[in-house]
């Protein structure tokens, strides 16, 4: 599948995503990442999407056959039981493909917000 065609995937679930805000869609390594409010919580990588999941999603994708983000690295094969593929489904129904997504969302890790502080110049320091 060619970045392009996965871009047109990845927006086809964006459109169809709804409660996590708008989703935009950005290259991630060899797919597309899906991201709401700065948080990723789902890709889509060689035409398959794959969600985040905590352990709870985890069992309940596991019960509908569904299989761990996997790739081959130079010297072995990894498994990223952190995103699931998306059983089809949770694909072809826009309110569970909905839901598992809020749910993916709210299971992401946030981005790490910057707790150094800024210098203020001295001209404005030392009038305050």
């Amino acid at each position: 599948m060619s970045i392009a065609s996965a871009f047109d995937l990845a927006r086809d679930f964006a459109d169809r995503i709804h409660g996590v805000g708008p989703v935009s869609t950005s290259r991630f390594f060899g797919g597309v990442a899906l991201k709401a409010d700065g948080v990723q919580f789902g890709f889509v990588m060689k035409g398959s999407l794959y969600l985040r999941v905590d352990g709870e999603g985890r069992a309940t994708f596991e019960a509908m056959g569904a299989l761990p983000f996997q790739y081959s690295s130079s010297s072995e094969k990894v498994t990223v039981t952190s995103y699931y593929e998306v059983p089809a489904e949770v694909m072809e129904d826009a309110y569970m493909l909905s839901y598992w997504a809020v749910r993916a969302h709210t299971a992401a890790p946030r981005p790490k917000r910057s707790t150094t502080k800024l210098a203020l110049p001295r001209n404005v320091r030392d009038s305050a």
